[in-house]
C-alpha cells in the first residue's frame, strides 16, 4: 500500500516489504549502513584496542566507528542467512552472528534448535533485478572475545515455611530459658539489722607529732608453708567507725628463719576497752612478743618439731611475762595504772616443715581458739582452774597459815640457817632493760608490812592466767584464732557459727578477699574490733 492508500497492482506486495534481501527502511540508506554494520561499529567501539593489530585494522575500525567504510560501496555479506520473514506480531528471531562458536557439548551437524511458534512458508525470492549483490563474508575479528552462554540456572529450592507458621495459632512464641538469679549474698546474720553502717563514717583524730600511731582500718595478710594455708585479718569494729575510734586490735603476721626450720609467729593483741592509747598498749605488747619469739625462734622449731610439750609451755610462759612485765613499766613511765594499759594477747606457732602438723597456742586474756572438723565447730579454748574449787588441808608452801601472828608474834623460829641458792633464778635470756614492776604484795603477809605504793595507793590487779594448748592436726582441719570482737558472737550466735561453716567446708581456704567478707559477717549487738586468723589444713 502506498503513502496515498492506493494498493498496487500486484499482490507480490508482502514479500517486497518483508523480504530477507529488502533494504532497511530510512532516508538514504548509505552502503553498509544496516543493523548488523551498526552493531559490528558498536561493539569494535568498545573493545580493547590491540596494540599489535595492523594499521589497515586500525583505519577499518575508525571508519567503523564514523559510518562509513573505506570501499564505496560494500556488498553483503554472503555466509549471513537473514531470518524469515514473518508476521509483524510475530517475535523476530534472534541474531545469530556469523563467528559464533557452538556450546560446549554440542555435536556437528546436529539440527538447530526449532520455535515453538510455527514458522510461515518462505516468501518467492524478488525479481533478479531489484536484488542486492550479498556481501563478501567477513573474516571473524581477533578482537572480539566470543560470546560465552550465562550457565543454566539451579532450580530453586523450594521455600521452607517458618517455624512460627508450623505451630499452632495458639502456641505461645519461644523463649530462650532465663538463667536463674543468683541469691543476694549474706551481709549480716541474727534476728535484726545491726545498728550501724557497715562501712567507715569518721576517722580517728590524729597528732602532728604522732603520726606513726597511726593505725589502718582493715589489715589483711595470708600465706602457704607445709601443709597449711594462712589467712588473718583485722578490721575496725562499726561502733569505732561511726565515732571516729582508732583500731584497738593489732595483727602481727612474721616468719623466722629459713626452710624447713622456719617458724610462723601470729599475735592477735586486744587493747583494753574505754582507756586512752588502748591501740598503742596492743602493738606494744605485740611487738614485744615478736621479738622475744624472733631470739629464741631456733630452740622454740626444735621443740614443736620434737613435741617437748613441757619446755614449750614453760618457756613461752616467761616470753609471755617478760612481755607483760614491759607493759606494766610503759604505763608506770606513762603515770598510767597498770589497768588502763594493757591488753589481751594470743598467740599462734607454726612450724614451716611439711611433716610437722603441731600447733601450739599460748596467750594471756580474753579471745578465742575454735576447730572446725567434720563440719561442726569445737571450743578449743583452754579452761581455767577455779581457785575456789580446790579443797583440803593446807600444805606446806602453798596455803600454810603465816609466820607471824596480827601481833606480830612469830610462830617458827630462826635459827639463821643459810637458804641454798634457788637453780630457777639464771635466766638464758638477757636482763630487761626496763625496770623491775613493783610486786604484788603477799596475801599471807602481815597487814601492818610497809606497802610499796603508799598508803593510799591500790595494789596492781592480779595477773591473767597462762593459757597454752598444743594439738595435732588432721587433713581438713580450720583453726580459728580470734579476739573477743569475733569469739563472743561466734559463741553466742548460732547463725554465724553456720554460715562460716557452710563457707569453709570442705571446698579448700577462700582467697584473701572472701576471707575478710567472710569475717565481718555483723551480727546485731555486736559491734566490737574483729581480728581472726585462719589455718586450713591441707
Amino acid at each position: 500500500m502506498s503513502q496515498q492508500g492506493e494498493r498496487p497492482a500486484d499482490g507480490d506486495w508482502w514479500n517486497r516489504l518483508y523480504d530477507a534481501s529488502a533494504p532497511d527502511t530510512g532516508p538514504a540508506p548509505a552502503a553498509g549502513d544496516t543493523l548488523d554494520d551498526r552493531f559490528d561499529s558498536a561493539a569494535d567501539a568498545l573493545s580493547d584496542p590491540d596494540p599489535g593489530a595492523a594499521p589497515d585494522a586500525v583505519a577499518d575500525r575508525v571508519s567503523d566507528a564514523a559510518g562509513t567504510r573505506q570501499e564505496d560501496v560494500t556488498p553483503e555479506r554472503s555466509g549471513a542467512q537473514r531470518p524469515a520473514a514473518g508476521a509483524p506480531w510475530e517475535p523476530a528471531a534472534p541474531y545469530a552472528p556469523s563467528d559464533a562458536r557452538p556450546l560446549p557439548g554440542a555435536t556437528a551437524g546436529s539440527p538447530p534448535p526449532t520455535s515453538p511458534h510455527p514458522t510461515p512458508p518462505a516468501p518467492s525470492p524478488r525479481p533478479p533485478d531489484l536484488a542486492r549483490p550479498p556481501d563478501p563474508p567477513r573474516p571473524p575479528d581477533p578482537r572480539r572475545s566470543t560470546p560465552v552462554p550465562p550457565a543454566p540456572r539451579e532450580p530453586a529450592a523450594p521455600a521452607t515455611p517458618p517455624a512460627s507458621a508450623a505451630r499452632p495459632a495458639h502456641t505461645a512464641p519461644y523463649a530462650p530459658p532465663v538463667p536463674p538469679v543468683p541469691p543476694a549474698p549474706v551481709t549480716h546474720v541474727g534476728d535484726g539489722l545491726p545498728t550501724y553502717d557497715p562501712e567507715p563514717t569518721a576517722l580517728p583524730a590524729a597528732h602532728a607529732d604522732r603520726l606513726d600511731e597511726i593505725v589502718a582500718d582493715t589489715v589483711l595478710d595470708g600465706a602457704r608453708y607445709g601443709a597449711y594455708t594462712l589467712r588473718a585479718m583485722s578490721v575496725r569494729g562499726d561502733s569505732a567507725r561511726y565515732r571516729g575510734d582508732p583500731r584497738r586490735d593489732a595483727l602481727l603476721t612474721a616468719r623466722f628463719g629459713e626452710g624447713a626450720d622456719a617458724l610462723v609467729l601470729v599475735a592477735v593483741a586486744s587493747g583494753a576497752r574505754a582507756t586512752e592509747g588502748a591501740h598503742r598498749a596492743a602493738a606494744d605488747v605485740a611487738r614485744w612478743i615478736g621479738g622475744a619469739v624472733g631470739h629464741s625462734h631456733g630452740s622454740l622449731s626444735a621443740d614443736i618439731r620434737a613435741g617437748r610439750r613441757g619446755d614449750l609451755k614453760s618457756g613461752l610462759h616467761r616470753l609471755t611475762d617478760r612481755g607483760f612485765g614491759k607493759l606494766r613499766a610503759r604505763a608506770a613511765e606513762q603515770g598510767l595504772s597498770p589497768g588502763q594499759y594493757t591488753a589481751d594477747l594470743r598467740c599462734l606457732l607454726l612450724s614451716a616443715d611439711p611433716g610437722c602438723r603441731t600447733r601450739v597456742f599460748f596467750g594471756v586474756g580474753d579471745g578465742g581458739l575454735f576447730r572446725l572438723r567434720d563440719g561442726a565447730w569445737q571450743d578449743l579454748e583452754p579452761p581455767l582452774a577455779d581457785p575456789a574449787a580446790s579443797t583440803g588441808a593446807p600444805v606446806v608452801g602453798f596455803g600454810s597459815p603465816p609466820p607471824e601472828t596480827p601481833e606480830g608474834d612469830r610462830l617458827t623460829l630462826d635459827l639463821a640457817i643459810t637458804k641454798p641458792p634457788s637453780p630457777y633464778t639464771s635466766s638464758p635470756y638477757p636482763p630487761s632493760p626496763y625496770p623491775s614492776p613493783p610486786q604484788a604484795a603477799s596475801p599471807h603477809a602481815s597487814p601492818h608490812a610497809a606497802s610499796p605504793y603508799g598508803e593510799a595507793a591500790q595494789p596492781p590487779p592480779p595477773p591473767e592466767p597462762f593459757r597454752f594448748r598444743a594439738s595435732v592436726a588432721r587433713p581438713g582441719d580450720t583453726l580459728l584464732l580470734c579476739s573477743a570482737g569475733l569469739a563472743e558472737p561466734l559463741r553466742g550466735e548460732p547463725a554465724l557459727a553456720r554460715e562460716l561453716a557452710g563457707r569453709w567446708g570442705p571446698g579448700g581456704p577462700p582467697d584473701m578477699a572472701d576471707f575478710l567478707a567472710d569475717t565481718r559477717l555483723r551480727v546485731k549487738g555486736y559491734a566490737d574490733d574483729r581480728t581472726a586468723v585462719g589455718v586450713w589444713e591441707a
